[in-house]
């Protein structure tokens, strides 16, 4: 039998739906303190060896299989649990900001997912589930989650899904939209000399960024509406009498699409050879970091998450919105059916990546999303798993394929 023939059975979902929520009581309290612990100790990226140790942990008493330093990331975590014919993937993130924290709210990510799988554990053999929770670092920066994509992380999954801590109100899971993101590093070699007398043999590699970041100023005005760019040079010099021979600079463009990144960065990248030829410099560029695409959000699981946390008495919102933020979830998104919803930290006002959110994720309001944000993804998998849509999640949202990492 395969996955699209599953029978559905609405008795079967009623039934294992109450065991979902009757498991809170066996992990509720376990996953507030691991939410506490990560708060407590902030560790940024690939370094998050405290909170991938604290995960495992939580997990190996919870009877999975558990793995640390999977798919070549010494703070990424596989944990598995059960032999069903449908295998769903709950990302954990635990990294931190240099300098304030958890601003993101990550340890309410990595308390949630934990708490998710194991309350899947006590239906996995009834409705034929395979758990894998997946701890994935690195996602304020370094891609975590592309890097594991590449290395086969979600090759064996069916559908994928976490949830992301937020301030304001509890919104539509379709409204949650996200920009691809890539970071480059230009590099400009030139030729040096004595800037205090004739330089005709020098070749100013600073001169070379400069041109090259006017031109990129000039370029904005022709890009498509939702792009950003922005960029600052990091090395052009080191005294003001000789004459630089070689020049940084770092670049980030955001785009709506996957799409419209990568046309984006083509016409990015011709402003900085124009900047080279200008100033008689050669030119190099690597991407800084792993691209993130943007989030295709699966309609049939996002139904499923908005059904499961209403069930919760939480209001949700309807507020389309411009795409903002970006997320490494995204490039699963474009090979896994995949969401990536919001929930309320109720009661925040604060924004994002600032210290009033650092402190905003941890207390009352924040351990109630974490726990709210995991039956809720456990309720998810029930309903998708149970019932008739199995077989119909979406891959229209997957056909662009991703880009290899480093073109």
């Amino acid at each position: 039998m395969t996955i699209a023939e599953r029978p559905s059975s609405p008795e079967s979902s009623s039934s294992v739906r109450e065991a979902i929520l009757a498991s809170r009581t066996e992990w509720e309290e376990s996953a507030i303190a691991l939410s506490r612990e990560i708060h407590r100790v902030p560790e940024i990226a690939f370094q998050e060896r405290h909170a991938s140790a604290l995960v495992a942990r939580e997990l190996e008493a919870a009877g999975f299989d558990v793995a640390i330093g999977a798919y070549g990331l010494d703070t990424a975590v596989e944990a598995t649990y059960g032999s069903g014919d449908v295998t769903v993937a709950i990302c954990a993130e635990y990294d931190a900001l240099p300098g304030i924290g958890h601003a993101c709210g990550h340890n309410i990510i990595g308390a949630a997912a934990v708490g998710a799988v194991i309350a899947l554990t006590a239906v996995a053999d009834r409705i034929g589930l395979r758990i894998k929770l997946l701890g994935t670092p690195a996602e304020e920066h370094g891609g975590g989650k592309a890097i594991m994509l590449d290395a086969g992380a979600w090759d064996d999954v069916t559908f994928s899904l976490m949830v992301h801590g937020a301030p304001g109100e509890d919104v539509r899971c379709l409204d949650v939209r996200t920009q691809a993101v890539c970071r480059l590093h230009i590099m400009f070699q030139g030729r040096p000399g004595h800037a205090g007398g004739p330089t005709p043999t020098s070749d100013n590699a600073s001169n070379a960024a400069t041109i090259a970041l006017v031109a990129l100023g000039l370029l904005r005005q022709h890009l498509p509406d939702g792009v950003r760019a922005n960029a600052f040079v990091s090395e052009g010099g080191q005294t003001t009498n000789v004459i630089p021979a070689a020049a940084a600079v770092r670049v980030e463009v955001r785009a709506d699409t996957l799409e419209d990144l990568q046309e984006t960065r083509r016409r990015i990248l011709t402003c900085f050879e124009g900047g080279a030829t200008a100033a008689g410099c050669t030119w190099s560029w690597d991407e800084a970091e792993p691209t993130y695409a943007d989030m295709r959000q699966d309609p049939i699981l996002a139904a499923a998450w908005d059904r499961s946390l209403a069930s919760l008495g939480r209001e949700i919102r309807e507020r389309p919105r411009p795409a903002a933020g970006s997320t490494d979830m995204g490039n699963v998104s474009h090979v896994v059916p995949s969401i990536h919803p919001l929930i309320a930290v109720l009661g925040s006002t604060s924004s994002p990546h600032t210290p009033e959110f650092a402190a905003d994720a941890t207390g009352p309001a924040a351990e109630r999303a974490a726990i709210d944000g995991a039956l809720a993804m456990a309720l998810t998998v029930v309903d998708v798993v149970t019932g008739p849509h199995l077989g119909q999640l979406s891959h229209e949202a997957l056909r662009a394929g991703l880009e290899p990492t480093g073109t």
